[in-house]
């Protein structure tokens, strides 16, 4: 099997860049939010609660579940969805673990204010 560039990374960042990804539309942090929201599974009716297509939000909600973020039936409008409550603890997790970390390493001053004096 190729090595590719994502299996030189540990697969606990190759998890959390995947999940960003997923993140990486207002669209869907909405979805997510609204189906937090629900806390159960949502048939179609997410769709009326967006400024979006059907199309579209059957679009993000895709990419939602290929992230392993939400589970359910993707197919038109009698689509049923519902967060994944242990990836959404996984990526929690991850998230707080890689922001503890960026903190820790913030113990000098910018380098942006380095050389300037």
């Amino acid at each position: 099997m190729p090595i590719t560039r994502t299996d030189r990374f540990k697969p606990k960042d190759v998890r959390l860049s995947l999940w960003a990804k997923a993140l990486s539309h207002p669209a869907r942090v909405a979805i997510l939010r609204t189906l937090a929201k629900r806390n159960a599974c949502v048939c179609g009716e997410i769709v009326e609660l967006l400024p979006i297509a059907q199309a579209t939000v059957s679009q993000h909600v895709k990419e939602l579940k290929n992230a392993g973020l939400v589970d359910g039936t993707i197919e038109g409008p009698s689509s049923c969805y519902c967060l994944n409550k242990d990836a959404i603890e996984k990526l929690a997790a991850d998230l707080n673990a890689l922001f503890d970390e960026l903190r820790s390493g913030c113990t000098t001053t910018s380098c942006s204010t380095k050389g300037k004096e």
